[in-house]
């Protein structure tokens, strides 16, 4: 791995934010998730499959976000995931959370 590259103990703990942001700009299914997340982060970030959906489950068992079926003519049958109105709420207060612990730690570091 290169030195550029982030590590996944770095981020671990805010894939559900992360995965938030995404569905709440629109519904995805679960390969554009890891697509967009490597995409957004020039590469730099990859999110492996299983640990996407640990995170979905943990984001439905939540009330977070639910999933329906999309339409055939795409291609395949995707699962698509939507963001509920406490996942937005959820999202908002995880947000305010990582801008005070970053203010801390540009402050420590």
């Amino acid at each position: 791995m290169s030195e550029s590259k982030l590590t996944s103990d770095l981020l671990r703990g805010h894939t559900d934010t992360m995965m938030l942001r995404l569905v709440s700009e629109a519904d995805r299914y679960g390969y554009e998730i890891v697509k967009l997340l490597a995409e957004r982060s020039g590469g730099d970030y990859e999110l492996k499959e299983a640990t996407m959906y640990s995170s979905v489950r943990r984001l439905e068992v939540d009330g977070d976000i639910e999933w329906y079926w999309g339409d055939e003519s795409q291609g395949g049958r995707r699962k698509y995931f939507r963001m509920t109105e406490k996942g937005k709420a959820t999202y908002d207060r995880n947000k305010r959370n990582w801008e005070y612990a970053k203010r801390v730690l540009d402050n420590l570091l």
